[in-house]
């Protein structure tokens, strides 16, 4: 993304306390200063929500400073999938489905889940061109994702 412009000030919190993270740490976007707006008009609740007392405003964009100060968008927020404590960003598994023979393109949510509060699953739309192989599938996103998010799936081709 880059540095902040000057006069704008950007923090990386926890989303659940507001609390800030150290650099490095992957966290919610807070941004402050005079491009920001002073709340939604006539709805002082979503103002409240996303604007806090000290001016900075909740983007509901997910990222991280790196040692040099220069922030970097990793993914939204509001599209974090919490699945049995781990955090799992959509954005990370939609990249690896789109590369995937036979796939034109991809949506990862979460759904509700008894055990794990959440579950992940994934919709691809077929390219036309070939017909995706699920298991194949499968077998390649499991080599690159981390341990967490290979569990069971299940798996529904769309015709």
């Amino acid at each position: 993304m880059g540095f902040p412009l000057p006069g704008v000030e950007v923090s990386i919190t926890n989303s659940a306390t507001g609390e800030m993270f150290p650099q490095g740490e992957i966290g919610q976007i807070e941004v402050r200063g005079p491009n920001v707006f002073k709340g939604y008009w006539r709805m002082p609740e979503k103002t409240a929500e996303e604007l806090r007392a000290d001016g900075f405003f909740i983007t509901g964009d997910l990222g991280q400073m790196d040692e040099d100060g220069c922030l970097q968008i990793v993914g939204r927020n509001k599209d974090l999938i919490i699945s049995g404590g781990y955090n799992i960003y959509p954005k990370e598994i939609e990249l690896l489905l789109d590369g995937q023979d036979g796939v034109l393109e991809s949506a990862v949510i979460g759904v509700p889940h008894p055990d794990f509060g959440e579950s992940v699953v994934g919709v691809m739309v077929r390219d036309g061109v070939a017909e995706p192989d699920l298991a194949a599938i499968m077998s390649n996103i499991s080599k690159s994702l981390a341990r967490q998010h290979n569990g069971k799936a299940q798996k529904k081709a769309l015709r």
